[in-house]
């Protein structure tokens, strides 16, 4: 009753400590039949356990390894929840409207002419730069550890001939920050030389790196 404790055996308690780890509901219905007791209701049971720090070591999470309760268990046909399902390859809202079909052309924010090559992940390698495509088309893969740098300055220009393959490692000799001028700054009558100068001092560093 309210307000008024409730006398417990020495091993009443000893029993309810050892069978902490059952489901409070379980252990408080097999307490009560073993040991006849009408008058210790479920809540009374349970504020016994926590006073004692009596407490089932369940957390009420998945454990790793865990299996879920539903497993293998067929999920009931709801006609309401399965016109509102996804299908396999189906977009819908804003992704719909954002989406482009492959073979659609854009131009980056670097000025480079992309065109989308397909809807997989990462979502990043879903555009290729056109220039790229048109160079491969051309010459071949790319070798690796090499880039194309655009020739004209125009990045829009995606005519292989205005594409040359360089060594990644000479971009900096090319963007002047190894000492030089920034070649896309550069007059076009002047391109030509810078991009010469260029190479000589990428050479010269590979050199001494290799007496190093």
């Amino acid at each position: 009753m309210k307000g008024q404790a409730i006398y417990y055996l020495p091993q009443e308690l000893a029993w309810i400590e050892a069978h902490r780890s059952m489901p409070r509901r379980e252990a408080h219905a097999e307490f009560c039949r073993r040991w006849e007791r009408d008058d210790v209701s479920l809540s009374n049971y349970a504020a016994l356990c926590k006073r004692h720090g009596w407490m089932t070591g369940r957390t009420g999470r998945f454990e790793k390894g865990q299996a879920a309760h539903n497993k293998g268990k067929p999920m009931p046909f709801n006609a309401n929840s399965a016109a509102t399902r996804f299908k396999a390859g189906q977009r819908s809202g804003r992704a719909a409207a954002l989406h482009k079909p492959i073979g659609t052309e854009r131009i980056s924010r670097d000025g480079y002419v992309e065109r989308k090559v397909n809807d997989g992940l990462p979502m990043q390698r879903r555009w290729r730069g056109v220039h790229l495509i048109r160079w491969e088309e051309a010459n071949g893969p790319l070798p690796q550890g090499h880039a194309l740098k655009c020739l004209d300055g125009d990045r829009a220009n995606t005519d292989p001939s205005n594409w040359e393959v360089v060594p990644r490692s000479m971009l900096p000799f090319l963007a002047g920050t190894k000492v030089g001028r920034h070649y896309d700054s550069a007059p076009a009558a002047l391109k030509p030389t810078v991009m010469a100068v260029a190479k000589v001092r990428h050479a010269a560093s590979k050199a001494r790196k290799a007496q190093a």
